[in-house]
């Protein structure tokens, strides 16, 4: 196995330096989660009526759910499942290539795992998959909980909007 940059330098965000200073380095817990869901909400919004624009016709993601179990499910239930998921993938990944490589290869895999049950979401999900993996390697420098629990929380919020109108049946 041959040395890989540290994600503990302060320059391993480079090629990511365009992103705000609270996605890409570790010192405020609440300022991360909040830049972190201003940067993935709005963006995926954007994303979506983008490619909803381009192809109308796109058949996006169903959710057969709906109620409070559509709020669990999306908002704590996926967000803690996933960002698990991610964050071993992340630290496996992190073994092999350099910080930033890792979180541009999970961003890809997420957006080609939520592709697998409608293609056009995975134009979509890549983006916040982006901001949530930039979160985990900032935050494990730090540690290792934080490097979970940020982009948990942050993740949440992104599913909170879509969960509401899932649980009234407004999305389907």
């Amino acid at each position: 196995m041959r040395a890989v940059a540290s994600d503990r330098s302060p320059d391993w965000t480079a090629p990511l330096n365009w992103f705000p200073k609270a996605i890409r380095q570790p010192s405020s817990a609440f300022g991360s989660i909040a830049v972190g869901w201003l940067l993935t909400f709005p963006a995926s919004i954007l994303l979506a009526a983008l490619i909803h624009w381009v192809a109308p016709n796109a058949k996006g993601p169903e959710f057969p759910i709906s109620g409070p179990m559509a709020i669990f499910l999306l908002v704590i239930f996926s967000p803690v499942l996933e960002t698990l998921i991610m964050g071993g993938v992340l630290l496996l990944l992190l073994r092999f290539v350099p910080p930033t490589w890792a979180v541009l290869i999970s961003a890809v895999g997420w957006g080609i795992a939520h592709s697998t049950a409608a293609p056009i979401w995975g134009l979509v999900i890549w983006w916040p998959f982006l901001i949530f993996s930039t979160l985990f390697v900032a935050w494990r420098s730090r540690s290792l909980t934080l490097a979970f629990i940020i982009p948990m929380i942050t993740h949440g919020l992104q599913n909170l909007g879509p969960a509401l109108l899932v649980a009234t049946g407004k999305l389907v």
